[in-house]
């Protein structure tokens, strides 16, 4: 049984992932894309907290407060892993800039794929990463959609305007069908996890790294995306990693488990409250 909703949940995040960036590329512009990206500013800001204080975070956390040594390698695996493909939607449901959310994304993915094996065997000596292992799956089942959304929009924008609901809805669908299936699978883990730390750690770990994104955004239409792009980490290159170095060590595998799950209960509910101030301020402004 648990077999099967472990294919289940595969397939549903496969479609997730791919008719997500498929949607997104069949409604965007790669200028639209490219232009928040144009801002030094804005992208140092968005570097900084992901990849300098995010890791700073977690590395403080797995010191100070008594956690299994495995369970700290998770959390420094999902520290240094950014840029998911969960961040447009989140953006959309906090109706925030889509469009940059989706030039952050494929910032911080490009960004992790060097920074990861890099950085990683500095902070967890004996860990090797080849980096074509992470570039590997983002190309494939990001970008690559992503790109063809792009040119469909830009030479057959009437394919492009009819597709795009439909691979929307699907998106959409197949995300509720993750996040229900993910509870199913990993609720053994999780009730596992209690009293380990485990839990705690992932939460605080999470509401650090949304605050910190969030007030380092440089304008209040960026802040959302800073906010949620930073603390929604990139579950897949941290499991790449973890599967390639750990798969011996169930308890690293646990902690990214317990912080992908986490990330989906805390950020989706955070990201509809967003979106309900931003509809609230827009009827208060039209009333």
């Amino acid at each position: 049984m648990a077999q099967t909703i472990s294919v289940l949940a595969n397939l549903a995040t496969l479609i997730f992932v791919i008719s997500s960036m498929l949607a997104l590329g069949l409604s965007l512009t790669v200028q639209q894309i490219i232009q928040p990206l144009k801002n030094v500013n804005l992208v140092a800001r968005a570097l900084t907290v992901n990849f300098v204080l995010v890791p700073l975070v977690a590395y403080l956390l797995k010191t100070v407060i008594p956690l299994d040594p495995s369970l700290g390698v998770g959390l420094i695996l999902l520290a240094t892993a950014a840029g998911a493909p969960f961040l447009p939607k989140l953006a959309q449901a906090a109706k925030a800039d889509v469009a940059f959310s989706v030039g952050l994304m494929v910032l911080l993915m490009v960004v992790t794929v060097v920074y990861v094996p890099l950085v990683l065997p500095l902070l967890l000596p004996g860990v090797a990463v080849n980096p074509l292992d992470i570039a590997r799956s983002l190309i494939i089942l990001m970008l690559i959609p992503l790109a063809i959304g792009l040119v469909m929009k830009a030479r057959y924008p009437d394919i492009a305007a009819s597709l795009q609901p439909q691979m929307a809805q699907a998106s959409t669908v197949s995300l509720l069908a993750v996040f229900v299936l993910m509870l199913v699978l990993n609720f053994s883990t999780m009730i596992a996890a209690i009293g380990s730390g485990a839990i705690i750690v992932a939460i605080i770990f999470i509401l650090v790294s949304l605050a910190l994104g969030y007030f380092l955004g440089p304008t209040a239409g960026t802040r959302p995306v800073m906010g949620l792009g930073t603390a929604q980490r990139n579950i897949a290159a941290a499991m790449v990693v973890a599967t390639g170095n750990f798969s011996d060590d169930p308890n690293v595998l646990t902690m990214i488990l317990v912080g992908a799950l986490l990330m989906l209960v805390i950020l989706m509910p955070v990201a509809g409250e967003m979106g309900k101030r931003v509809a609230h301020k827009a009827s208060g402004e039209t009333g």
